[in-house]
C-alpha cells in the first residue's frame, strides 16, 4: 500500500474510532504536521470536556513488535517535551504483542482491521480481537515459503542454539540471501535473541503457532492404499522395505505422535516416502485405493521435511515439530494429538 493511501485509510479510522465518544469533538487534523521540528503523519486536536488535547499519529506499513517499539520510543520521547500530545501508533495490522508494546509504552494504537486502543484524559476506547486482513501480505508469503521454510526446521530442532548466517544457510542448504532475510522477517517479530555467538530463537512457540496457520500437509502429494495387515505390521514393513530399498522415509501423523507421545488410537499408517512408492507398495502388497485406505503414503513437496528425523524403536520418524505441523490442521483426534505433542514433548525440548 502507497504511503500517502495508508495515511489516508489511517486517518477514517482514527475518525471513525473517536466519533464512539459522544463528549469529544475534533477540531482539526492535519497531515504531515511538525512538532519539535520532526514530521508527523497525522497531528488531531480534540476538545475533551472542554479541555483540548492533541493526539500525534506514527503511521508505519509493518505492525510488527520491532516497528511498534520503536514507533512508541519516538511517541513517548515527543510528549517528555510536549505533555498535551498523546501518541498513537497506526499500522494496518498491529499484533497482540504489538499493542502490548504500545500500552507498556503508555501510547495508543490503531489499525484498519479495526482495532484500536485510545486512552487519554477520560477517554478511553478499546476494541480488539479483530482479525488480520492482511494475511497474505508478502513477508508472510516469504516467512513461510517452502525454501524458508527449511531455515525455520533448523532454528525450530534447536531453538536454544546460537547461528550465524554462513552456517545456518549451509545446515539449511540455502542461499545467504535466504538467511538473511527470514533472518529480518524473525528479528521484526521480536522472535530472535542476539548474542556474541550469533542469533538464535527466542520464541519459538510463536514462531510455530504463526506457521501452522498457514502450513498444509495437502502440498504435499498423497497416494491412499489398504493393506489386510495390522498397523504394527505395516508400519515395521514399510519402514524395513525402505531401508533395503534406501529410500528416505519417515512416519509421520498419527503413527509419529505414537511414538513421542501416544495419546489417541488411530488406523491409518501415515508416512513420508521420498522416492519409489510404486515399488514399495508392490512389495507390500498394497491396493491403490480412493477410499477406505488405510496406509497414506506422501511424496514430500521439499526432501527438507525429513530434517531432524529421529529413530524410534528402529523406525525413522518426522521430527517433532513436523508431526506437529501435520496433526494440528486436523480437527478432533488430530488437534488433540497435536497438542498432547506441544506439551510433552515440544515444550520440554525449548
Amino acid at each position: 500500500m502507497k504511503t500517502s493511501d495508508l495515511i489516508e485509510k489511517t486517518e477514517d479510522a482514527l475518525k471513525s474510532c473517536l466519533q464512539r465518544v459522544p463528549f469529544l469533538e475534533v477540531e482539526s487534523i492535519r497531515r504531515e504536521a511538525r512538532l519539535q521540528d520532526a514530521g508527523i503523519d497525522i497531528m488531531v486536536t480534540v476538545q475533551v470536556a472542554g479541555k483540548q488535547q492533541r493526539l500525534i499519529v506514527e503511521v508505519k506499513n509493518n505492525g510488527q513488535p520491532r516497528e511498534a517499539r520503536m514507533s512508541a520510543y519516538q511517541l513517548a520521547r515527543y510528549r517528555q517535551t510536549s505533555p498535551d500530545v498523546y501518541g498513537v501508533f497506526a499500522a494496518p495490522y498491529i499484533s497482540p504483542q504489538a499493542a502490548a508494546i504500545c500500552s507498556k509504552e503508555g501510547v495508543g494504537c490503531l489499525d484498519l482491521a479495526g482495532n484500536c486502543r485510545l486512552m487519554f484524559d477520560n477517554v478511553y476506547i478499546n476494541q480488539e480481537g479483530k482479525p488480520n486482513p492482511f494475511t497474505e501480505k508478502r513477508d508472510l508469503r516469504s516467512l513461510y515459503s517452502p525454501r524458508a521454510s527449511r531455515v525455520l526446521r533448523v532454528l525450530l530442532n534447536d531453538p536454544k542454539r546460537p547461528w550465524r548466517v554462513v552456517a545456518l544457510a549451509d545446515e539449511a542448504r540455502v542461499s545467504l540471501g535466504l538467511v538473511s532475510n527470514v533472518k529480518s522477517l524473525l528479528g521484526g517479530r521480536e522472535w530472535l535473541t542476539y548474542t556474541e555467538d550469533g542469533f538464535r530463537l527466542s520464541d519459538p512457540e510463536q514462531l510455530l503457532a504463526e506457521w501452522s496457520e498457514s502450513y498444509s500437509i495437502r502440498k504435499n502429494k498423497s497416494y491412499g492404499y489398504y493393506s489386510l495387515k495390522n498397523i504394527a505390521e505395516i508400519e515395521t514393513e514399510l519402514a524395513q522395505a525402505c531401508e533395503r530399498k534406501g529410500i528416505a522415509y519417515a512416519l509421520t501423523g498419527f503413527s509419529g505422535s505414537a511414538r513421542y507421545a501416544p495419546s489417541v488410537r488411530y488406523q491409518r499408517v501415515m508416512a513420508y516416502v521420498a522416492s519409489g512408492l510404486e515399488d514399495v507398495a508392490n512389495e507390500l502388497g498394497f491396493k491403490e485405493v480412493t477410499s477406505g485406505q488405510n496406509v497414506t503414503m506422501l511424496i514430500p513437496y521439499d526432501k527438507c521435511l525429513l530434517y531432524g528425523s529421529r529413530t524410534v524403536d528402529g523406525i525413522s520418524i518426522v521430527s517433532p515439530v513436523q508431526v506437529y505441523l501435520d496433526l494440528i490442521g486436523q480437527k478432533g483426534r488430530g488437534e488433540e494429538a497435536a497438542t498432547t505433542l506441544l506439551d510433552e514433548v515440544i515444550r520440554q525440548t525449548w
